[in-house]
């Protein structure tokens, strides 16, 4: 296991650093997932179990198809703390991985991470502008919810054909459309503001989460609205990788319905005392979200225009010589 050498992390940012990295979007995205980097997967239910490897590996196919697995040399593109690469590592997808982070407490918990699950994994911290790997060196790229972090989405594709070897391909999953997005975002709004409303009544005084707390989310949520610099229009976004010099280019969405219950749900979740989320109810909300996930696969998109699901997936090949 390689060590990471890279600056610390910063899990505490105080409100001057926040207040400057309104200016600065890398700024920002250090100083966010750093705050984010510890309590990360508990946050977005993350786990290195047989439900997230069948996720991932179900993503990855949808897009990618299985040809090609195992990839001897995967990498992962703001991995946060290894969710896509080490449960596609698990799935049998990749034997050896790299996760690169521009924040240095997500790269040291992925890297714990993958110790922890027994994979051969090293690390770096990178911008996926500048990736600090030589020409031709991966035979996968992936990244799940990271290029709408990144300034220059087209510059950082390029980037990834360059530490790609000939022939190799790149997956990016979890990017939020231009109109997933703008309903998320409202969904989540409201329910924010009527869970931290209501549960200042009397009767539902338990439900309420003490003050700093919600104004450390808040907080946060001020750094994740600078962080969350772009959404993607499909053939856009094919578009971009294309002129990147990619080939074999395809996109594919999902999650209409289950974005519009999972939004609110994973607000909801955030705004109310943990204690308050029980094992039924955390069951609850993940057989929903397999629910209408398979409604959305099997159904609506179908009937459906790509451009109205929440997340567009992308894959793509290097050139062979």
């Amino acid at each position: 296991m390689t060590a990471v050498a890279d600056p610390a992390p910063n899990p505490h940012a105080t409100a001057e650093e926040v207040k400057a990295a309104y200016d600065d979007p890398k700024l920002a995205n250090v100083l966010y997932h750093d705050w984010e980097a510890g309590t990360y997967d508990e946050k977005w239910s993350i786990s290195y179990d047989e439900r997230c490897i069948s996720y991932a590996t179900d993503v990855f196919t949808a897009v990618a198809g299985a040809g090609g697995q195992p990839y001897s040399h995967a990498m992962e593109l703001g991995s946060g703390t290894g969710f896509f690469l080490l449960n596609l590592m698990q799935g049998g997808v990749a034997k050896k991985g790299s996760v690169t982070d521009l924040s240095p407490g997500m790269v040291q918990v992925a890297l714990r991470n993958a110790e922890n699950l027994g994979l051969d994994v090293d690390g770096k911290v990178a911008d996926a502008e500048r990736i600090p790997y030589d020409d031709n060196t991966f035979d996968l790229v992936v990244g799940h919810a990271v290029l709408h972090h990144i300034p220059d989405v087209a510059q950082a594709f390029g980037e990834v054909l360059r530490v790609l070897k000939p022939g190799g391909r790149f997956v990016f999953a979890g990017e939020p459309t231009k109109i997933g997005d703008r309903y998320a975002r409202r969904l989540g709004r409201l329910t924010w503001y009527l869970t931290t409303n209501l549960t200042k009544l009397p009767v539902l005084g338990a439900w309420r989460r003490p003050q700093s707390e919600l104004d450390e989310s808040s907080r946060a949520a001020a750094l994740e609205a600078v962080v969350d610099i772009h959404t993607f229009d499909p053939s856009e976004l094919e578009k971009t990788a294309r002129g990147a010099g990619a080939q074999d280019v395809r996109a594919v969405t999902e999650e209409f319905s289950a974005a519009l219950a999972g939004w609110p749900i994973r607000t909801f979740e955030a705004a109310v005392p943990q204690e308050k989320l029980t094992v039924r109810w955390r069951l609850f909300a993940y057989h929903l979200w397999l629910r209408l996930s398979a409604l959305d696969k099997k159904v609506l998109s179908k009937v459906l225009p790509r451009e109205l699901f929440y997340n567009v997936m992308i894959t793509g090949t290097k050139r062979s010589s």
